[in-house]
């Protein structure tokens, strides 16, 4: 039972395992000069500053971007922030792992040279010219070189969005979209707008100005239509764009004035592609249904009469977790339509579903849960029928709320559990409370 305690050098045990005896080893023979100053780590890509110090680049620019100005190793002012590489310590490093690979040493290969902000903004004018020729050739080739760098590194990304390239995409974006004067689905612009698209998508968040670009009337309505698009990379793209541009209050406003988009959005609920798709389009439906325009009202209930209640509750039956956050709160926006509230009412799923949530999912969750079960019981008590409320104590609402008030919520939820709980009093006796996780097998409607 003792024999985890160490041995001593006649032969008892040590704590250490073989792995890491090896480490150990492995790392006193390391050279001194091969580990970078600042992280104490084999360099994998050696550069030296303006002081005459190598460091691993990496690491030096973390330093550097962290707004320090001095080498730190000398802590002289640096002249020049200019990173060199240093070949030949890299070639000498890759030596030493190639003559060392039998003790477990991986060779570290030869780094790609970063791009540089000057690469990029040529990059860049030389996209701007072709957009000015309307050369689609020329574009998607210098697209092409973007993306290549792009996927190379982190480093090189950064570089990429730093420079503006979101808004130079925005820009080729609205003016392949307002070449097109068919708007058809096979337009000779297709492809150039969908190579955009999916470059913009590795570029999140995307800088104001290529929001409010793609925010504009030929921008939404090519979006739109990239949508309907039966095509799963084009579907994708699209809604993804769309769902990084609706949490502007703007975008949503002239969203909503597209033909058709309440009934895309709604079939991609009805029938899932992938979880990116369905989680957008509820992004989206949440921001338009959450929208302060005065037209709001006519939005819920366009949804609620397309059947959008029943679909997400039937999602948060069969969904996976991370998708019942979002569904819940566009099921809460809902409610404040008659029509929501007259769905909701109408399936026997509704009450079960939402008392099974609450403490379930996350706080937010259950902010929505108990907000809904709130607006139903609500609207139900100025028509003094009371089948809402007797459903909610079936199905263990009563406990829930009790138990979320001993857990702790927000001041808004707490009050309206308290009115909640005041409502459902009259109604507990001779009333058997049964576990909310019983709706399973409730009949769903279709």
């Amino acid at each position: 039972m003792f024999g985890w305690r160490r041995r001593n050098r006649t032969g008892r045990k040590t704590g250490r395992s073989k792995k890491q005896q090896f480490k150990l080893d492995k790392e006193s023979v390391l050279p001194n000069h091969f580990r970078c100053p600042i992280s104490l780590d084999l360099m994998k890509d050696p550069v030296t500053l303006s002081s005459g110090i190598t460091y691993d680049r990496e690491s030096i620019e973390k330093w550097l971007e962290d707004g320090n100005f001095t080498c730190p190793v000398t802590n002289q002012v640096l002249r020049s922030f200019d990173r060199i590489p240093n070949h030949i310590l890299r070639k000498m490093i890759q030596e030493w792992c190639q003559e060392n690979q039998n003790s477990g040493v991986e060779r570290i290969p030869t780094p790609k040279v970063p791009v540089t902000g000057t690469e990029v903004y040529e990059i860049l004018s030389s996209i701007e010219a072709s957009m000015k020729r309307l050369d689609q050739c020329g574009f998607l080739e210098s697209l092409k070189k973007i993306n290549k760098w792009g996927f190379e590194s982190e480093r090189n990304r950064k570089c990429i969005v730093d420079n503006g390239t979101a808004t130079t995409l925005a820009n080729a974006f609205v003016t392949f979209s307002s070449d097109d004067h068919h708007q058809s689905l096979e337009s000779h612009n297709y492809n150039v707008l969908e190579e955009i698209l999916s470059s913009l998508n590795w570029m999140f968040p995307l800088e104001n100005d290529a929001r409010k670009i793609l925010g504009s009337k030929p921008s939404l309505n090519k979006l739109v239509l990239l949508m309907k698009r039966r095509d799963f990379l084009s579907t994708k793209n699209a809604i993804l764009v769309v769902e990084e541009l609706c949490y502007d209050q703007e975008f949503i406003e002239a969203l909503v004035g597209i033909e058709e988009v309440q009934e895309v959005l709604v079939r991609f609920i009805k029938e899932p592609i992938c979880h990116a798709i369905t989680k957008a389009s509820l992004m989206v439906i949440f921001s338009m249904v959450s929208s302060s325009n005065h037209d709001h009202e006519r939005i819920k209930t366009q949804f609620a009469e397309m059947g959008l209640v029943t679909l997400v509750l039937n999602m948060l039956i069969d969904g996976e977790k991370h998708l019942n956050e979002i569904a819940l709160g566009v099921f809460d926006r809902i409610l404040d339509s008659k029509e929501g509230r007259e769905a909701a009412c109408g399936n026997d799923l509704t009450m079960p579903v939402l008392v099974k949530k609450i403490l379930r999912v996350s706080e937010l969750a259950t902010e929505y849960s108990v907000s809904s079960i709130w607006k139903l019981s609500r609207i139900e008590k100025q028509s003094n029928e009371g089948r809402v409320l007797f459903e909610a104590l079936q199905v263990g609402a009563f406990q829930k709320l009790v138990l979320l008030l001993q857990c702790g919520c927000g001041d808004s939820t707490k009050e309206k559990a308290t009115q909640l709980l005041k409502l459902l009093n009259p109604y507990r006796a001779g009333l058997e409370c049964i576990e909310s996780s019983d709706f399973k097998n409730l009949k769903r409607s279709f």
